[in-house]
């Protein structure tokens, strides 16, 4: 069968009749997939019954005469019974014959296959359909059982491939999920996932059953003990066939759970309050993850289910006093030293953004208690700079560039190896330059090709300081450096060829440690120890830079933005806009928590081009798609220069805007190192059109600001990574005076 070739089955055989394999064969006949049905079951009633409802075309008297001249016979039987149905048919199918099977089992039934037919039987396809019912038996199949649900199909080497391409067709027709797993990897995610689970509900309910108080329990017995151990009201015979099947992987999964009992009930009697929390925070956030994969509607990888689009469409002035949500390099920064002190730190204003929550997640896979986020409040309990623990696995970071890069020196001085990962836009982004200097250190750092992710560090060696001078302005390269040198040997200075944010080495000073600056140079040794403090998550004035570029462009705008951090290191995009004409009153100046903040008053004005010094680019790196906008709408040409830090981004942010910019009638061309940009004038109108913000965040804001001064309505595509830095960001711009709609479609 080509793939353009309507998928047809024409004689298929279904040996049981229970819910899972009528369900299939329904679903396939309903969708017009299937000729001949043929059903056997060794209960005349439900054979009878299948026939009525019409699932099944013949009914037959024997195994052998279900499964002649069928062109796929499914097995849907207990899994004790998988080899004796086999021994019976094997004589009887026909020479092109492919089988399934819909077993939980996949080690057993693979053995089944190779007493029987031998070791290299190629046409039978081992398969596992993650779907069931409250409802069992014939009149409970379903045809729409397997929609948008996982079909695992695990196949050996030597599985034919056309069989194998048969079945994965059979189960997609009926609109199932299906992937790949070894045999092996299979049973041991079910023994976790759905065997030990039924295993724990019988034997809680057997318990409590047996106790002389079962009928006081049982009459009080809250939704809780309800839910759990429903599923111990699943087939016994099933179950029993099913924990003696996998036995193998069923007892190890059983071990490790018995171990980590263990350790929360010497918890619970030490009254141990911190370890309790951890098991329970943990757990919360594990079983929330799940619940999201579920639903369809997760953050990571796995859980990317829709696309997301902008329509901006031209809109009046910005108004309003407000704030925007919490800074997310201080947001990093304050899990991070939090995790590494000594002593309960408790943080406000907490980005809850998904880059934030990956550093979070990342620390609590490496034993770190940490309770919330919950309002932007979270209170982490440290465990000292020796006190990590290796993570169960790869630390995934979804698409923060910072916590992998600020990770990497600190688990450079760790005594275990850790292995970082990230989401496609992460893979492609540059960590030799952290890398480099780490290894200077004395770390070993493997990256993949081209120095990208995944980046492993080795623990367990020994790091000696160095003096690192930066080849290029960055915060995260000289955070880095600074990190692993709390773990190493003597001392450990960084110098920059331009200044960039200096969050780290001012929060180092607020947890306590000694650190020095002296002009361009940050130095600190090690053996120092970091003392708990609480912290006041300033408002990012990252994504502030959005609204005061829409408020500067948009006649008749004036806003003001509350509890802005105003880090000397950050505020490039207030010197620049002001530099171009902008109307921009700080008020209030304040200093929280080691941080300076102030309120930020903007309203509208008549911008002009210019050439934008140098010396601003590192102060306003993460702002220039906001600026691009801002020198569209100015009088005259503005020139970047200096930039190439962009192209290395979430995207080209360089080229990415300039393709934007184009779109909307701008005459604009990129360079090696920055932007030149024709600005439209005071009354001049951008255009509208479809822009594509390459799943880049602050590209797809700043074009949805750019709507305050468009002709006509402008289309955002790939906007969802926007909750990365900027939860909450349609509802606030909306409420602020701009008009964007969000179009989500399911992937």
């Amino acid at each position: 069968m080509s793939a353009e070739t309507p998928f047809f089955i024409p004689r298929l055989s279904i040996i049981g009749l229970g819910l899972i394999g009528c369900s299939w064969a329904k679903g396939l006949r309903v969708r017009g997939c299937v000729g001949e049905v043929l059903g056997y079951d060794r209960n005349l009633d439900s054979m009878q019954e299948a026939l009525t409802s019409g699932i099944i075309d013949r009914i037959s008297p024997d195994l052998a005469a279900a499964v002649e001249g069928a062109d796929l016979v499914v097995i849907s039987v207990p899994i004790l019974a998988v080899r004796p149905v086999l021994q019976e048919i094997a004589p009887h199918l026909a020479a092109h014959a492919v089988i399934t099977d819909v077993g939980s089992v996949k080690g057993s039934v693979a053995d089944d296959v190779a007493a029987v037919f031998g070791a290299d039987f190629p046409r039978f396809v081992l398969g596992h359909p993650i779907a069931g019912s409250e409802r069992s038996g014939v009149n409970a199949a379903d045809e729409n059982l397997y929609v948008r649900h996982k079909v695992i199909i695990t196949p050996q080497p030597h599985t034919d491939k056309t069989a194998l391409r048969l079945v994965r067709r059979a189960w997609r027709a009926v609109e199932a999920d299906v992937e790949s797993m070894d045999v092996v990897h299979h049973d041991e995610v079910l023994a976790a996932t759905s065997h030990l689970p039924h295993l724990l509900a019988y034997s809680l309910v057997d318990t409590l059953a047996n106790t002389h108080e079962n009928k006081e329990i049982f009459n009080y017995a809250a939704g809780g003990f309800r839910d759990f151990t429903r599923i111990a009201a699943s087939s016994p015979v099933m179950w029993r066939d099913i924990f003696s099947a996998n036995k193998t992987q069923i007892l190890k999964t059983l071990d490790l759970f018995t171990h980590d009992l263990h350790f929360l009930r010497a918890a619970i009697e030490a009254d141990d309050t911190t370890t309790v929390m951890g098991v329970l925070t943990r757990a919360k956030v594990a079983r929330d993850h799940f619940s999201k994969i579920l639903a369809r509607r997760a953050y990571v990888e796995p859980m990317k289910t829709a696309s997301v689009t902008y329509i901006a469409s031209p809109s009046g002035a910005l108004t309003g006093t407000f704030r925007v949500p919490g800074d997310k390099s201080i947001s990093h920064r304050s899990i991070m030293l939090g995790s590494l002190a000594e002593g309960t730190t408790e943080v406000s204003g907490f980005l809850e953004g998904e880059d934030s929550l990956a550093t979070l997640q990342a620390f609590r896979d490496m034993g770190v208690v940490i309770e919330g986020p919950h309002r932007g409040r979270v209170t982490i309990h440290g465990v000292g700079l020796h006190g990590l623990q290796p993570p169960p696995g790869p630390l995934y970071l979804g698409n923060s560039g910072t916590s992998m890069r600020l990770l990497a020196g600190l688990m450079a001085g760790q005594t275990f190896d850790v292995e970082m990962s990230g989401d496609a836009s992460l893979s492609k982004r540059p960590m030799g330059r952290v890398a480099d200097p780490l290894k200077r250190m004395g770390a070993v750092v493997d990256t993949a090709d081209g120095g990208r992710p995944p980046i492993k560090v080795h623990g367990a060696g020994k790091l000696t300081g160095i003096h690192y001078d930066l080849p290029m302005a960055s915060a995260q390269v000289k955070s880095c450096v600074l990190l692993a040198g709390l773990y190493a040997e003597g001392e450990t200075s960084v110098t920059e060829p331009a200044p960039t944010r200096d969050h780290t080495e001012r929060m180092l000073k607020g947890f306590g440690y000694d650190v020095q600056v002296n002009g361009n140079t940050v130095t600190l040794r090690s053996g120092g120890k970091l003392t708990a403090t609480n912290i006041d998550v300033p408002a990012d004035i990252s994504s502030a830079a959005f609204f005061m570029v829409g408020a500067s462009i948009a006649e008749g705008s004036d806003i003001t933005l509350e509890h802005v951090g105003m880090n000397p290191t950050r505020d490039g995009i207030i010197n620049i806009l002001r530099a171009m004409g902008g109307n921009i009153e700080v008020l209030n100046p304040r200093e929280v928590g080691g941080e300076p903040v102030a309120d930020i008053r903007i309203r509208s004005a008549r911008l002009k081009g210019i050439h934008i010094p140098e010396d601003q680019v590192p102060l306003a790196i993460d702002e220039f798609p906001a600026l691009f906008i801002a020198a569209a709408c100015a009088e005259g040409e503005t020139i970047l220069t200096g930039a190439e830090e962009l192209r290395v981004k979430e995207s080209d942010r360089i080229q990415v805007m300039i393709d934007g910019l184009t779109t909307l009638g701008v005459q604009a061309e990129g360079t090696v190192d920055g932007a030149i940009i024709q600005g439209l004038g005071h009354n001049g109108l951008l255009g509208g059109g479809e822009v594509i913000s390459h799943g880049d965040h602050r590209i797809a804001m700043s074009f949805a600001m750019a709507s305050l001064r468009a002709s006509s309505a402008i289309t955002i595509l790939d906007c969802a990574n926007v909750a990365t830095s900027f939860p909450g960001f349609v509802d606030l711009a909306n409420n602020a005076g701009l008009e964007l709609d969000v179009l989500t479609t399911k992937a």
